[in-house]
């Protein structure tokens, strides 16, 4: 049998996080096809300048949900409280799209989190807790953006109950 060409592991690469449910790394990825991580780096680049929605996250590559009613709100809070924050949104049923913050010089930056569950948020947490000046809030005093994906309204609007009531949620 034939190596497999360029094109077809892009495929394939598609294939593979169209089908997994969770995160896969880009080392995982170049095990599985018999390359490098910097091949697999630069497919996944390639991809997404086709038009294939990937998303980096801190666990790995990801192609996001497509069902859900998106939102966006405004959260602050200090960094000890980024669990509870998290932890609501999913108890909720809401996958943490992302979170972004206004920088003056850059405008708004952006990091993907696709949080869907506490093993997500404690993974986040354990990372966050090795490298705190990571955090994106701690530019702006704790004031941050969340895109949420959630399963219906009903959801959405208990989420922003229980923010609202820790003092959370910026109106």
């Amino acid at each position: 049998m034939s190596a497999m060409t360029a094109s077809e592991r892009r495929q394939q690469i598609a294939r593979l996080l169209s089908a997994s449910q969770a995160p896969i790394s880009a080392t995982t990825l170049s095990q599985e096809l018999g390359v490098s991580r910097q091949i697999i780096v630069g497919d996944i680049a390639l991809l997404r300048a086709a038009g294939q929605e990937i998303t980096a996250t801190a666990r790995g590559y990801v192609i996001p949900a497509q069902n859900g009613l998106l939102r966006r709100i405004a959260c602050t809070h200090s960094a000890g409280e980024t669990r509870d924050e998290l932890d609501a949104m999913v108890d909720c049923g809401c996958t943490v799209v992302d979170v972004a913050v206004e920088n003056p010089l850059y405008g708004e930056l952006r990091g993907n989190l696709n949080l869907a569950s506490r093993y997500d948020v404690d993974t986040f947490i354990t990372q966050a807790a090795n490298t705190p000046e990571c955090l994106l809030s701690r530019m702006t005093g704790g004031v941050h953006l969340h895109t949420l994906s959630c399963p219906d309204e009903t959801a959405y609007e208990h989420l922003l109950q229980l923010l609202r009531q820790r003092g959370f949620l910026v109106e």
